[in-house]
């Protein structure tokens, strides 16, 4: 069920910095021109915590490349790295990770990950190295607020969105059970001494879900990673429409990989069981039994009413919401049931590439 209400939130905060303490930030990219000059802006308004950033090309072919360069020109700090080609037994994106964990500067002792569609204001960095610090965790990733930019999305993005809730809870907390981890690698900021007992990112190459993997190693071996909300310190535009939203985010929903077990299993279930099935049994139920079995109508009407609230709480997540957000839970059981489809599949595509998910099911 939808879990634990209240979690912490960053607010905004200048880092006082400590003598050494630097970012490195590493930004994986393919094929991103008509996306990455925000993320760029964002990073350049960053302070002084950040020393370098490097954009990680896989490949690109639509002048992603001459974008970063021409950027370069205009922070010292912007460094274009040539990824290609991408082995074929890599995840893309971790493949460009990895890449750039081998060039970060070796004053840098702080990992910042950012995906390319993400915009920045200006005191992320600082705010998540003071969290940091101040918490001593040695991963911490943001649940970044979401642009939507059609009708569709707003049917659809919103119920994805809230499988997570359903299954995780809310973010705003510290691990310390591997089953309870979430993490976002649109923005996570790692611990780089952390990062060197696995040799950087190299060990979540088959995972479809890397960043979630990767926080479930770091919890696994005693380490602490936490995931919060910061509000409007990072917002993303991750689709260009809802059938983007449809066929690619539910490849990494499920957030299965070999630490999983029958979590994935049972948390499917939960979401078809208590997220998806109340509100239309419920119609069901009054609109065409016409029962009087007040026990069943209540259990029903409390789990649509609490799908209700969790609507509202989720709406901090997408500051400029269309009307059909309110909508969304209609959406739920085609939801459900895409997203129990794509757990069970091993080979998926992203951006032209085949990744097979290696490990247990």
């Amino acid at each position: 069920m939808a879990k634990r209400g209240g979690g912490k939130r960053l607010q905004a905060r200048e880092t006082v910095q400590a003598a050494g303490e630097q970012i490195a930030v590493i930004v994986p990219v393919l094929n991103e021109y008509t996306r990455l000059a925000p993320c760029l802006e964002g990073l350049m308004a960053q302070g002084s915590e950040v020393c370098e950033i490097l954009v990680v090309d896989g490949g690109s072919t639509d002048g992603t490349q001459q974008l970063v360069t021409a950027y370069a020109r205009r922070d010292t700090r912007i460094r274009l790295m040539d990824a290609s080609p991408i082995p074929e037994d890599w995840n893309g994106k971790v493949w460009g990770l990895q890449t750039g964990w081998k060039a970060v500067a070796p004053t840098a002792n702080w990992i910042l990950i950012i995906d390319a569609d993400v915009r920045t204001k200006p005191l992320l960095t600082s705010t998540l190295l003071e969290h940091a610090r101040s918490a001593q965790l040695d991963g911490l990733s943001v649940a970044t607020q979401q642009e939507l930019g059609s009708i569709g999305e707003g049917f659809v993005h919103p119920a994805l969105l809230t499988t997570l809730v359903y299954r995780f809870g809310v973010p705003g907390r510290e691990f310390q059970r591997i089953q309870d981890v979430q993490a976002n690698g649109q923005c996570f900021l790692f611990r780089r001494t952390a990062l060197a007992c696995y040799g950087g990112f190299a060990s979540t190459r088959f995972s479809v879900s890397e960043d979630v993997t990767m926080a479930r190693m770091l919890v696994r071996d005693r380490y602490h990673v936490g995931f919060y909300e910061a509000d409007d310190l990072v917002s993303v535009k991750m689709y260009a429409n809802w059938r983007e939203a449809w066929q690619n985010w539910t490849r990494s929903l499920p957030l299965h990989d070999h630490f999983s077990g029958m979590q994935t299993a049972l948390g499917w279930l939960e979401i078809l069981l208590v997220q998806a099935l109340p509100l239309p049994f419920l119609l069901f139920l009054l609109l065409f039994l016409r029962t009087r079995d007040w026990r069943i109508l209540t259990v029903n009407g409390v789990l649509v009413a609490m799908r209700l609230g969790v609507l509202v709480g989720t709406a901090r997540a997408y500051p400029r919401r269309p009307w059909s957000y309110w909508f969304s839970p209609l959406c739920d059981l085609p939801v459900a049931m895409q997203l129990g489809r794509m757990a069970l599949r091993r080979k998926h595509t992203w951006r032209g590439r085949t990744v097979i998910r290696r490990g247990s099911i």
